[in-house]
């Protein structure tokens, strides 16, 4: 890691930055728009959500290929990871049966998985730890971009030229940021990423494993995001159910979301290296868990419930683009390995969070909801 910025990285950040919100909205389109990819293909609603549930698995995929990123470089597995999408996501758009959008939204799935480890790994390495959490701040704005900026954008899209063109759309830009990486983001020494015997490429998840501290964050990533999908899978119920909400004002909750975690991550951006990344994941999970404590109790109308579900989701963005930020330089011989692991821990705690959502606001509402 190099001890100064180096020059000329505001293109390659604002590059990956750009395609990741690409990846982004690839993964999170098929969610509102379900129902129109169901006819759009003539297969029934439940088929659909069986693509969302294969999409997730991808990011347990994405564990194993992390300690290649390490070998390999990170400029090629992002560019990889990028084709891979772009590749996939055309292949729907010329060839539209479910069998291929299944495989289509697998590819974009894995190649998001492949594609975010290898970037924030690639921009810990050009970054000093003191400006970390500026970058990494930086880059996950994509995440919130896709709710107020992609999503809107696919609806278009879809009202305009049908359901087949965000892919055609996408899969296009995917292929083309894949040449645009290639150009703008410098190549990598080869000694950056040494040759590794097999026995290496495996010694890279003992390294994981031994590792107390970066053990410690897989526990940590998997519980925190369990307890973020065990809200937000039913949160549109409550506020339905609770005081009346329709399709339209749900979508504008669903905005007011997006806006909470940009400045979530904005935040991030602003203040975590000044006022200690150690110091604002723990300041963050606090507010996190008051925020989830006090939620039940802010149901007495709906400025108050929608106020309570802003914080919240902003104090979890926080937290969580934080914690990126604090475990890019817990293995620093294997940012990609630990950033795969990271995601792919974060990813079993959402389906989890997913699983037992609706069960426990069936059991006690959202006074379960927000304790448990």
């Amino acid at each position: 890691m190099s001890n100064s910025q180096p020059p000329h990285i505001f293109l390659p950040i604002a590059g990956t930055t750009f395609f990741r919100l690409v990846l982004n909205t690839a993964r999170r389109f098929v969610y509102p728009f379900a129902p129109v990819l169901s006819r759009g293909l003539g297969v029934s609603l439940s088929s659909i959500t069986s693509l969302i549930a294969i999409n997730q698995v991808t990011s347990l995929l994405g564990a194993l290929i992390g300690p290649l990123s390490d070998r390999l470089g990170y400029r090629k597995m992002m560019i990889a990871g990028l084709a891979m999408a772009g590749i996939g996501m055309l292949a729907a758009a010329f060839f539209p049966i479910y069998a291929v959008v299944l495989v289509a939204l697998f590819l974009a799935g894995l190649g998001k998985s492949i594609y975010d480890p290898a970037m924030q790994a690639w921009a810990s390495n050009r970054v000093p730890y003191n400006r970390r959490a500026l970058v990494i701040g930086l880059l996950e704005t994509s995440w919130s971009a896709s709710t107020l900026i992609g999503i809107p954008l696919v609806a278009i899209l879809i009202d305009r030229y049908g359901w087949r063109s965000p892919f055609l759309v996408m899969g296009g830009l995917g292929c083309i940021g894949a040449i645009v990486l290639f150009f703008i983001i410098p190549k990598e020494p080869d000694i950056a990423h040494p040759k590794a015997s097999p026995s290496e490429y495996l010694g890279a998840y003992s390294r994981l494993i031994s590792n107390k501290p970066a053990l410690g964050a897989l526990g940590y990533a998997f519980f925190i995001s369990a307890a973020n999908d065990n809200l937000f899978v039913v949160y549109g119920a409550w506020l339905e159910k609770g005081f009346g909400l329709g399709i339209v004002a749900l979508g504008l909750g669903t905005s007011l979301i997006g806006v909470a975690e940009l400045v979530g991550e904005g935040l991030t951006a602003a203040i975590s290296d000044r006022f200690g990344l150690k110091r604002a994941v723990i300041t963050g999970l606090i507010l996190s868990i008051l925020s989830y404590f006090a939620l039940p109790f802010l149901d007495m109308s709906l400025t108050t419930a929608m106020t309570g579900l802003a914080i919240l989701f902003f104090t979890f963005e926080f937290t969580i683009v934080t914690s990126l930020s604090l475990c890019t330089e817990m293995l620093p011989g294997f940012r990609a390995t630990m950033m795969s692991g990271f995601f792919a821990a974060a990813g079993i705690g959402r389906v989890l969070g997913a699983l037992m959502g609706g069960a426990v606001w069936h059991a006690g509402g959202i006074l379960a909801t927000g304790v448990l």
